[in-house]
């Protein structure tokens, strides 16, 4: 049956000219991609009408309540995604950056591999839960810097405080692109929600399938004194 699920908002991420939404569910702890499936069949983006809480963009850390179904199309190798129903988005709390710290996850890699994708074939052969295409993890390390192809923006790259290390990620995080783009500077502690995206060749050329790059698609910035804190 469908449900109204309460989510702490991680992700509100470019995808294409919409918007990918993500968060963990406060009820059971798990990963949700709410996808606008029947809208956007081929990547179930989230658009502006959709997505809006009280006249705003959902904002990290935001507690949501949103009508999902309790399945979605996974298109393939997702298995994070429920479908958005009819009905309006609420908002009904904040949490602190504190708050998150006990969901990051300490797997040997992040996203499966030590590399910057995963094929989707690779997904597709695990058993449904474990096809993980959303991550949180914790640095004190993250170095950005702007794209060398133009207008797609800024990458980084970081090693968590577990030893696992991403290199040369697009940030798909419009409020800390924007942040960054206004000369903001990378010190101290932060939480990421790396993601996978959907699949893609960066060239005609590309050898083998369109794989699914990481993406930054979270950065929550923690105070030096919480982050000790929650390593101590």
């Amino acid at each position: 049956m469908p449900s109204l699920k309460r989510i702490v908002c991680l992700a509100n991420s470019w995808k294409l000219e919409e918007r990918c939404i993500a968060g963990i569910e406060l009820e059971t702890g798990k990963w949700i991609r709410p996808v606008c499936d029947n809208l956007y069949p081929e990547d179930g983006r989230v658009p502006r009408f959709v997505r809006m809480v009280e006249g705003r963009e959902p904002e990290l850390l935001d507690i949501l309540e949103i009508p999902l179904d309790d399945t979605g199309n996974g298109f393939g190798f997702e298995c994070e995604n429920l479908s958005v129903l009819p009905g309006e988005w609420r908002l009904s709390g904040k949490w602190l950056p504190t708050q998150v710290i006990d969901y990051c996850e300490n797997f040997s890699h992040i996203l499966h591999n030590s590399l910057k994708y995963v094929n989707p074939s690779k997904l597709k052969v695990l058993p449904f839960h474990q096809r993980r295409t959303l991550q949180l993890v914790q640095t004190n390390n993250l170095s950005v810097k702007k794209s060398s192809m133009g207008s797609t923006g800024w990458r980084g790259s970081f090693q968590t405080t577990q030893g696992q290390v991403l290199r040369d990620a697009k940030i798909t995080d419009p409020v800390f692109a924007e942040k960054l783009e206004a000369g903001y500077q990378t010190t101290g502690n932060y939480l990421i929600i790396v993601s996978l995206g959907m699949p893609w060749a960066p060239r005609d050329d590309w050898d083998g399938e369109a794989p699914c790059w990481k993406l930054i698609a979270g950065v929550i910035e923690l105070e030096l004194e919480m982050s000790n804190k929650s390593l101590s």
